[in-house]
């Protein structure tokens, strides 16, 4: 009898220090390994060059807040997820990443422009016509006090969590704005999976945040 082989994994870890990139992913790699993911790490963007590995990944976990990507390195990325590479990541690592590159961006399906406040008190809030989406099932909506992300984003996201910015007479905006706070995208054959929560690493550990991470890495993998 033939022994099962494993799914793949693949952290990409990088950028700003201040997003505690391997921190806040070696939080993760014990449940890949749980859940028979082999991983490899890199801390270079020149694995998305590796057209061969990333054809042979399952999942790429990104933890890479800003900095620069070549326009080499985003076509392998989004070459792997078109052909059913999962892609998946929270907080600045996935949707504050590479802010030069419009092939990012529109691959990744929103962009961060502003936290307002900084750290405050937010609710995070389950799409009610999405309540059953085995990422957020179960969940319904928490308070937690950290970044809350004003995000950019486009139509083609299912989105699965918001969240609430309000308008006051000392804001420039006039009206509430609401949020994507959780999406999924699909693109080509590959799913993308983007949680907005995670500036802390132990935002990563409040437990509604923590169960629809690991679920949402498990659903973006191939």
């Amino acid at each position: 009898m033939s022994q099962q082989l494993s799914r793949r994994a693949l952290v990409v870890r990088g950028g700003w220090e201040g997003h505690s990139p391997t921190e806040a992913t070696e939080r993760f790699i014990p449940f890949l390994k749980d859940n028979d993911f082999s991983v490899e790490v890199s801390e270079s963007l020149d694995v998305y060059l590796d057209a061969e590995q990333l054809s042979e990944t399952d999942l790429i976990v990104q933890c890479w807040t800003m900095g620069q990507i070549t326009d080499e390195q985003v076509q392998g990325l989004a070459a792997a997820v078109q052909a059913g590479t999962g892609l998946a990541g929270w907080h600045g690592g996935i949707c504050d990443s590479f802010r030069a590159s419009a092939e990012y961006l529109q691959l990744v399906g929103g962009q961060f422009a502003t936290h307002p406040d900084g750290v405050k008190e937010h609710e995070i809030v389950i799409a009610p016509d999405r309540a059953d989406h085995p990422i957020v099932s179960g969940l319904t909506r928490w308070t937690q006090t950290t970044e809350q992300y004003w995000v950019l984003a486009d139509g083609l996201n299912d989105v699965l969590a918001i969240s609430r910015h309000s308008a006051t007479d000392d804001t420039p905006w006039r009206t509430d704005y609401v949020s994507p706070a959780v999406w999924t995208r699909q693109w080509g054959r590959g799913r993308v999976f983007v949680s907005t929560i995670g500036h802390f690493p132990t935002d990563l550990d409040v437990p509604p945040v923590r169960t629809l991470t690991e679920r949402g890495l498990l659903w973006a993998s191939r």
